[in-house]
């Protein structure tokens, strides 16, 4: 979401949605003079809160009340307002981000000491303490089975100018590709027993070097890397692996470990019983749909790359949690997604903290996964 904020409305911005965070009451200009060092008046700070109301990052419930952030309003705190280059800028900076993800290590680190080391005993006490540091729903995802790998490369040319890859799985599903191999000049094309040559050298160097990885960790090699003489299969083979990883790569739901409701929905935003019952029908009888939710497949290009998401309020497709924020991350075998790590609680939850307990859980369970094979 594209906002110009003025240093100004940034800094008004950020203490009200902290104050709001914090008071779950909505946020008048005394109580910011009062609490924060913004250096202008009660009047100046009114003001401000105007605009940015007609902005729709702030609005009143009652004519008389003050402001409350938007969803907008969230939208611009999280992505502009919490960001170390902000925090350079004179932003207050939030309360122990850092230090609240090393104590997530350190509880999770001395979870993992116990001597009952089973995956599903790690995954349920990582659940509960995420649960305990975000105050939220902690929600994880046990890991999925392991991605297709690769068993046989072979590089056919099936006509001149024309090349097709076929990939056989461990599972022995047999996948192909066909498509036109880069043109090179007329006065060095040379006859097609030369290509086969070239191709079954390739071939032979691909499955000797490849086999037995996944086919997402295929997708993502330099395939620049190939000896100079090789170079002109490379971005055939880059182009090839991406489409054939796309139609095999199909991951399925599997179970989601959920920790938290009762103390989360405690929370004032929860005290309509329907509201209640439509979440805990969600969490308990349609796990699918927050699965496919919450596990988001990366893109090619960011396979080994962990990122949090942070869905606000409407942002969520999901009619049960279009009042929540859900915040989540994949952890890893090794540089392939396996699971997911997130957490749900009401629209004003600590934004600085849950990314924090989200991420270090995350990374945790990425290093911890190397101990179990399953």
């Amino acid at each position: 979401m594209e906002v110009q904020l003025t240093n100004r409305q940034q800094h008004i911005l950020w203490a009200t949605v902290r104050h709001y965070i914090a008071t779950a009451e909505p946020v008048g200009s005394k109580a910011l003079v009062e609490e924060y060092d913004l250096g202008v008046s009660s009047a100046t700070i009114r003001n401000v809160m105007g605009v940015l109301e007609k902005s729709g990052l702030l609005y009143q419930p009652h004519a008389s009340a003050g402001r409350v952030p938007s969803d907008s309003g969230y939208r611009i705190y999280v992505d502009q307002l919490i960001t170390p280059s902000l925090r350079s800028r004179s932003v207050p900076q939030g309360s122990g981000t850092e230090a609240l993800g090393r104590e997530v290590e350190v509880a999770l680190h001395k979870h993992f000491q116990w001597e009952d080391r089973s995956l599903e005993t790690l995954l349920q006490g990582a659940a509960q303490i995420l649960a305990t540091l975000s105050g939220c729903i902690s929600l994880i995802t046990m890991p999925q089975t392991t991605a297709a790998l690769l068993r046989h490369l072979q590089l056919v040319q099936i006509e001149a100018g024309r090349i097709m890859l076929i990939v056989v799985t461990d599972g022995y599903e047999t996948h192909s590709k066909v498509m036109d191999l880069s043109p090179i000049p007329e006065e060095t094309q040379r006859d097609a027993e030369v290509i086969d040559r070239e191709l079954q050298i390739v071939s032979n160097f691909l499955n000797t070097h490849l086999r037995g990885r996944s086919l997402l960790e295929l997708a993502n090699l330099d395939w620049s890397e190939l000896d100079q003489e090789f170079q002109r299969y490379g971005e055939f083979l880059k182009i090839s692996v991406a489409e054939l990883t796309r139609r095999t790569h199909a991951p399925t739901a599997t179970q989601i470990m959920v920790r938290g409701v009762s103390e989360v929905l405690r929370q004032p935003e929860f005290s309509q019983l329907q509201q209640v019952q439509t979440i805990i029908h969600l969490l308990e009888e349609e796990q699918d749909q927050l699965w496919r939710l919450i596990f988001e497949e990366p893109e090619l290009e960011d396979v080994g790359k962990s990122k949090v998401t942070v869905r606000i309020g409407a942002e969520n497709p999901l009619e049960p949690i279009r009042t929540c924020t859900l915040i989540s991350s994949n952890y890893r075998r090794g540089s392939i997604p396996v699971g997911s790590v997130g957490v749900l609680g009401p629209t004003r939850l600590n934004y600085e903290s849950a990314i924090a307990v989200v991420a270090s859980a995350a990374d945790y369970l990425s290093e911890a996964f190397s101990y179990f094979n399953p």
